[in-house]
């Protein structure tokens, strides 16, 4: 999938010039697009010509920057991955369990609330088979995973946690917050919310993260000046 934004990275480089502000501007405006635009209709469902239309751009510019529509779509999931696997960065062996998975999670929830398409179009990928991130899939998180298990086999080890499964603990980690985003509807409809505001995820945010805590035996944090906004923007 890498090589899915080759182009693009390329022309994004120079970002100094007129020209290269305009390409980067194009470029972001087309991925936010696609991205709703996929995700409210999926792959084979949607359209260049939908995507242009909500990005308020030619269709050509479209198949300059990127192709096809398959070109579009990797780059759309290799933009969403990059956004989820960053966070997952601090799990390491010196870190602290308890501000590390605080962090963790706030961050997987305010994804939640600032990029809800972003987790819908992984979902519906996943739901269809996964091709396009199958090896992804089984190469590149597969062995993320394993890293950031040993260290929380390391934190348990060493009496810093309570003894938990690692890769069931981070599954039920993406379960858990990712649910806010592809379940928004459902969500809503049982709390009786037209949407769901920056204070319901403050709150949601505050209960995940005592489950998440209470499981690991660990304390749970002061949340007075947990950022709220700590997730990249960029597309």
């Amino acid at each position: 999938m890498a090589n899915a934004m080759a182009r693009t990275a390329a022309e994004t480089t120079d970002t100094t010039s007129p020209q290269g502000r305009i390409r980067r501007e194009n470029i972001e405006r087309i991925l936010k697009a696609a991205e709703r635009v996929f995700a409210e209709a999926g792959f084979a469902g949607a359209t260049m010509a939908d995507i242009a239309e909500r990005a308020g751009l030619p269709k050509a510019n479209l198949h300059y920057y990127f192709g096809t529509k398959e070109d579009l779509y990797r780059a759309v999931l290799d933009n969403i991955l990059r956004l989820w696997l960053a966070p997952i960065a601090s799990f390491t062996p010196d870190a602290d369990p308890a501000a590390t998975l605080t962090a963790y999670v706030t961050a997987k929830m305010e994804a939640s609330r600032t990029r809800p398409h972003a987790s819908k179009v992984f979902a519906n990928e996943i739901l269809h088979g996964g091709t396009q991130v199958e090896r992804f899939l089984a190469e590149d998180l597969k062995a993320l995973v394993d890293a950031k298990a040993a260290v929380i086999d390391g934190w348990v080890a060493a009496g810093r946690m309570a003894p938990v499964d690692a890769r069931q603990f981070l599954f039920m980690i993406w379960a858990v917050t990712q649910h806010y985003a592809d379940f928004d509807v459902q969500i809503r409809k049982v709390l009786g919310r037209r949407s769901l505001t920056r204070q319901d995820f403050a709150a949601m945010t505050a209960e995940v993260l005592r489950l998440v805590l209470r499981a690991a035996g660990l304390p749970e944090p002061d949340l007075s000046e947990t950022p709220t906004d700590s997730v990249p923007q960029n597309l």
